[in-house]
């Protein structure tokens, strides 16, 4: 008999109670599952909830590239292990499902006939979230748990590694700029994608839909050159 996987919708994604089976068999059962219900997940930023059980850095980050690859977004570990808490934030995935208020340091501006624009004048870290009917600019890097999500593009003067959503009204023209541009997960409108694991030189790069696809050119006047994101 497979393991009885639970799934409970959140406010802003789905929970995933895993049971305490050999931990092959729950991984399995649960790729299967978001196969087999892959209209439901798919796009879904997801939360596990793992009990007592205690993980390594190693198995959480490849769960975190099997659930990526069905286009879910695994966000936080839920433990009662110390152990996997502390492997789960070595990944850059939040351990709880608080959403921490956004600080003081934050500032809005008004852009004019492009509409409104949030200045995010700091590095965000792991488990801050920020969500915002405009276009959003970020002086500072988005670290791998942390995630944006603009109405219109989303600006980032820094290191893009963690989840970004621009065009999340429905806007297929919005654009993704950052000075290193390596997310978990990118989304426009209702198109996802990640950055290549690895063999990409850092460089300021603009990702934006052609065709049909997310592609990333080169974020500069001229010499621009095209690459897939995914």
């Amino acid at each position: 008999m497979p393991p009885d996987i639970a799934v409970k919708g959140l406010q802003d994604g789905l929970l995933i109670t895993l049971p305490g089976d050999r931990w092959a068999d729950v991984e399995a059962a649960l790729i299967e599952k978001l196969g087999q219900d892959d209209s439901f997940f798919k796009g879904a930023r997801v939360a596990l909830q793992l009990g007592s059980r205690t993980l390594q850095a190693a198995d959480l980050g490849r769960l975190r590239d099997l659930v990526g690859d069905r286009d879910v977004m695994l966000w936080a570990v839920l433990s009662e292990s110390a152990t996997t808490r502390e492997a789960a934030k070595s990944l850059g995935l939040a351990t709880s499902l608080t959403k921490p208020t956004l600080p003081s340091t934050l500032d809005t501006d008004v852009t004019g006939e492009e509409g409104q624009a949030m200045l995010v004048r700091q590095t965000l870290r792991s488990g801050r979230s920020i969500e915002y009917a405009g276009h959003v600019v970020v002086l500072g890097d988005v670290n791998p748990g942390a995630e944006v999500v603009a109405q219109g593009n989303v600006i980032v003067w820094g290191r893009l590694n963690g989840v970004v959503h621009a065009g999340a009204g429905g806007d297929t023209s919005a654009v993704v700029c950052a000075l290193d541009l390596a997310p978990t997960q990118l989304r426009i409108d209702n198109l996802i994608t990640r950055s290549p694991r690895s063999g990409r030189v850092p460089e300021p790069e603009l990702a934006c839909i052609r065709e049909g696809q997310i592609v990333a050119e080169r974020w500069a006047p001229k010499g621009k050159r095209h690459r897939r994101v995914k």
